[in-house]
């Protein structure tokens, strides 16, 4: 994986551990990484999900639906405060390409995770079951 990454001490212990919980595959400890007040950005709807429950949900749930999922490149902002990371993964037969846009607070807490995804197909198929299994704890968007 190609790293360019000049982050804040804090957000790059963060980073490192994310990395180290997608490796495992095992989030248990995402609830100690986010901010009380963080969002997640979906690509597949408008309005942002807010909380640390639901972006612990939403994360979880994800990492459960990918397949294949490996991270390839990694960029930072100059503020030390911001991370790109582009993936690939699938979802069935479907191949994915996205990015993970995770932005951090001064100690380090995960306070934004937007994502982007590419082809429409995928990302279709990928809405469809997210929904089918987070439909119930989700509020309409």
């Amino acid at each position: 994986m190609t790293t360019l990454l000049a982050l804040q001490p804090a957000a790059a212990a963060t980073l490192t551990r994310w990395h180290e919980m997608v490796a495992a595959e095992d989030l248990s400890e995402l609830p100690t990484l986010l901010a009380n007040d963080a969002q997640f950005r979906s690509p597949a709807v408008f309005k942002p999900y807010s909380g640390a429950p639901v972006v612990n949900l939403i994360l979880n749930t994800v990492l459960q639906v990918f397949e294949e999922f490996e991270y390839h490149r990694q960029f930072a902002t100059p503020d030390g405060l911001n991370a790109v990371l582009e993936f690939k993964a699938k979802v069935g037969d479907k191949a994915i390409h996205g990015i993970d846009m995770i932005r951090f607070n001064e100690t380090g807490q995960i306070t934004d995770f937007e994502v982007m995804i590419r082809p429409l197909s995928a990302l279709q198929a990928l809405a469809a079951e997210m929904g089918s299994r987070l439909a119930a704890f989700m509020p309409a968007k």
